[in-house]
């Protein structure tokens, strides 16, 4: 994954200059050099120029924005920065899955809308983006200063004089609020802001009224301080602590463990872990939602945990173990495969972005992840007995059984052919549905993204998002799998992929209705009406453009159309539509919506 200043995730080196200095304290402040800073250091400097020109130093060059009234004089300031570009999408909550998206990629995104009608309409892909520990800054224009206390009632508001609703909402999805209704804390107000959501890794609210963004400040208009953030740091006794009674713990044991879990992104940590799997010989896994953060080409890697639906032969290796470490973890119903994973307190380290917890023992604060790791790879023996277990009763997955000649095509033919697609130069988006079990399922080449929402897991997240992607990376190209579902609720920013001259290439699953709930609990509800996927996308072409659709039906129609899209339509968005049979789901699919199914369906405890 591509990182910049301010990201989730230290896997790859940063992309953009980063500079960093010592300050009189002994920490270290990373600075990112910004082009523009001189240019809007001018005595006309103002509060939508400061705005941009913080978005540019934390490594923001596109913003995803819907216009509105409230919000019209401040987008004219934030695409006045020549380092900003403005992506136009169609409606507010694609906007926010976009800054979702491109946050993954870059380590911090963000998005403009208009007050509460943008708002309200934004929030759902804020939630998202909390959920999932996403540094996400959702900018709103808000109402003039001079309305503010009234007691007047304002348009885009729900007829009331109190114009705090979308505040109150919005403080439940994120980290830092800030309303900014005057000129004399704007600066610090939007600086706390920026510098929070980087912090926390979680999205934050900036509202700005209407009539402040075009207005010049002395604390704007003055040679402007570089954006900056101190380091946190460990707890050196803490960290001592903690590193000593998990080396005793697991050099102890005889066949110990390593699995990676999201929150490795977050810690930044993704290096010390693999360095860790280095180090210590131990074989490790990925929980579901971490694909993607740790190398998959790597000796010891062993396949995704996921309890039920675990990679083959994965589960039994680390449910066996007799002591297992998980760095970043989150345990929640749909991980867990409705709680039926196989596991013991007493044998697990816990590893969070700033505590260690060992087994029924003590818990270490103030320990910081990357810190952590890095030194127990020192203090460890070297185990290979868990890898060597696994090496014995590995077999190699069989391949789908050939299809016959123009036999309808299955999905697991599929994804056969999208497996060969990948390389370094490519991401994976996976939309919620059948999509997690199949790509799940993906072996990834070095350098390959890949990205799902798992933790909030809201249909029609992989439309915004990639778009959000690969705005972020355009040397790479996304392959987005989506189901017809999903791409119902967000089809329309398809448009702005193509404004934006993007060349993803989008499978479009078509079964005829939302088979992840059929699995679960099925019902009429889960039918729903089919579409022309590719003529709504050839409508929203409209001959402007670069773009390439087609519909396939059997497994050499799919190889014709893959051919095309990785060779002459390799520049163009390419929508393939994928027909299959309503039933046709993976086997993972199958045990784990039985399983949640059971889960959701518990009867009420006695009381």
């Amino acid at each position: 994954m591509d990182t910049n200043l301010g990201s989730l995730e230290a896997c790859k080196s940063p992309c953009n200059d980063i500079i960093t200095t010592p300050s009189s304290n002994g920490t270290v402040s990373t600075i990112q050099k910004s082009p523009s800073t001189q240019s809007l250091a001018s005595s006309e400097s103002t509060l939508g120029s400061h705005l941009a020109r913080r978005l540019v130093e934390v490594g923001i060059t596109d913003i995803f924005t819907v216009p509105g009234d409230f919000n019209l004089t401040l987008l004219d300031h934030l695409i006045a920065e020549p380092k900003l570009k403005n992506i136009g999408c169609c409606n507010e909550l694609n906007a926010g899955y976009a800054a979702d998206g491109y946050a993954r990629s870059r380590g911090v995104g963000a998005c403009v809308v208009t007050f509460t009608v943008g708002g309200l309409s934004v929030i759902n892909a804020i939630a998202g983006a909390y959920s999932e520990n996403l540094p996400v800054i959702c900018i709103v224009g808000g109402p003039n200063s001079n309305d503010f206390g009234t007691n007047r009632i304002l348009h885009h508001t729900i007829g009331l004089p109190d114009f705090s609703q979308e505040l109150r909402c919005f403080q439940t999805v994120t980290c830092y609020q800030a309303v900014v209704n005057n000129l004399e804390d704007a600066h610090e107000m939007i600086d706390t802001a920026i510098s929070t959501a980087l912090k926390e890794s979680k999205p934050v609210y900036i509202s700005i009224s209407c009539n402040l963004a075009s207005i010049p400040h002395p604390t704007f208009s003055h040679e402007p301080v570089p954006f900056s953030l101190s380091p946190k740091l460990s707890n050196p006794m803490g960290l001592e602590a903690a590193v000593e009674a998990a080396a005793e713990f697991l050099n102890k044991a005889v066949k110990p463990v390593l699995v990676a879990g999201p929150k490795l992104r977050v810690a930044k940590a993704c290096e010390a872990f693999i360095e860790l799997a280095d180090k210590s010989a131990y074989p490790y896994s990925v929980m579901p939602s971490a694909k993607g953060l740790i190398p998959e080409d790597h000796k010891h890697f062993i396949g995704t945990f996921w309890g039920a639906v675990s990679t083959a032969f994965c589960a039994e290796i680390v449910e066996s173990a007799d002591a297992y470490l998980f760095a970043g973890p989150i345990f929640n119903d749909y991980s867990s495969v409705g709680y039926s994973l196989l596991l013991k307190k007493e044998k697990a380290i816990i590893v969070q972005p700033d505590r260690v917890v060992i087994g029924n023992g003590p818990t270490f604060g103030c320990v910081l992840m990357k810190d952590f790791l890095s030194a127990l790879a020192k203090r460890l023996k070297r185990n290979n007995t868990a890898y060597e277990n696994y090496f014995r009763i590995f077999v190699p997955e069989g391949l789908p059984v050939k299809s016959e000649p123009r036999e309808p095509l299955r999905v697991n033919v599929l994804f056969q052919h999208i497996q060969n697609m990948l390389s370094s130069e490519t991401a994976v988006i996976a939309e919620t549905g059948d999509s997690w079990f199949n790509c799940q399922k993906l072996k990834l080449p070095k350098g390959c993204g890949y990205e799902f929402q798992m933790q909030y897991g809201s249909i029609g997240w992989s439309v915004g998002a990639t778009l959000g992607y690969a705005q972020a990376v355009p040397e790479k190209r996304v392959i987005a799998c989506i189901g017809d579902g999903s791409f119902q609720v967000t089809a329309q920013d398809v448009s702005t992929m193509l404004r934006c001259g993007q060349k993803t290439i989008i499978f479009l699953i078509n079964n005829g209705g939302y088979t992840i709930e059929v699995e679960i609990h099925d019902g009429p509800y889960n039918v729903i009406k089919n579409w022309n996927y590719t003529g709504l996308v050839d409508a929203i072409h409209n001959g402007q453009g670069h773009c390439w659709t087609t519909k396939v039906f059997c497994e050499e129609e799919l190889v014709e159309a893959i051919e095309t899209a990785t060779g002459p339509m390799k520049n163009c968005l390419c929508f393939i539509e994928v027909i299959v049979h309503k039933d046709d789901t993976s086997k993972e699919l199958l045990e784990w919506g039985s399983r949640v199914s059971s889960a959701n369906s518990r009867p009420p405890n006695p009381q």
